[in-house]
């Protein structure tokens, strides 16, 4: 063999050893209710464990100042990176709220369903990257998925998945955008803004990440 295809060889081997896949499933039942474990880091809003419907799940309370509360979980990723939960959530009046998942960070993508507009977003640094249409229901569990993925050229794709609990996943995205300037690093979390002053609820959270090395 000679010396070229000797160092590509090698430098294959040390890219595909360069990260490892992790799960992270999130189990609030094993926690009392309360205060956050230190497996939940609290970046802001009021958020505690909390039983709802014969499960324990992380909640975001509407406190005495309306902020967007987001919580982040498991470890921070090095490259690809997915989130999955179950969410529920209430309208009181005509005041509704917004919530949602995100990935790399505070700086990464945000899955967010924001009634108030009656559409699904896909934020960036508190900036739309897309939207399409979608009729929240109040008062009922919903499942989200967000996704960031290595495409070609350098290019990531982000994609977000949203169905009731009693349908399965969607086979084909709900919403997605091409993103060519993501670092790809940092935690998964859940956001929630309280806007009817009524918890919003986190269960059965899966995260799934390219993790360096070691981390």
């Amino acid at each position: 063999m000679n010396k070229p295809v000797f160092a590509s060889l090698l430098m294959l081997s040390a890219l595909a050893h360069a990260a490892e896949l992790k799960t992270f499933t999130i189990n609030s039942d094993e926690w009392p209710e309360g205060e956050v474990p230190k497996e939940v880091f609290i970046v802001e809003g009021k958020i505690q464990i909390a039983a709802k419907d014969g499960n324990k799940a992380i909640v975001i309370d509407p406190g005495a100042e309306l902020t967007d509360a987001c919580a982040q979980v498991a470890s921070s990723a090095a490259g690809e990176a997915s989130i999955e939960a179950r969410v529920f959530a209430s309208k009181r009046a005509r005041s509704v709220p917004k919530f949602g998942v995100s990935v790399h960070g505070m700086s990464g993508y945000r899955l967010l369903v924001n009634a108030a507009k009656k559409q699904l977003e896909l934020v960036k640094s508190d900036v739309v990257a897309a939207s399409v249409p979608f009729s929240w229901t109040s008062d009922a569990w919903l499942k989200l998925k967000l996704e960031a993925k290595r495409g070609k050229d350098d290019a990531w794709l982000i994609t977000g998945k949203v169905w009731s609990t009693d349908a399965a996943e969607p086979t084909e995205a709900t919403i997605k955008v091409e993103d060519k300037g993501l670092k790809g690093q940092g935690k998964a979390g859940v956001w929630g803004t309280p806007y009817s002053q009524t918890p919003i609820y986190f269960d059965d959270i899966t995260v799934k990440i390219e993790a360096a090395t070691g981390a």
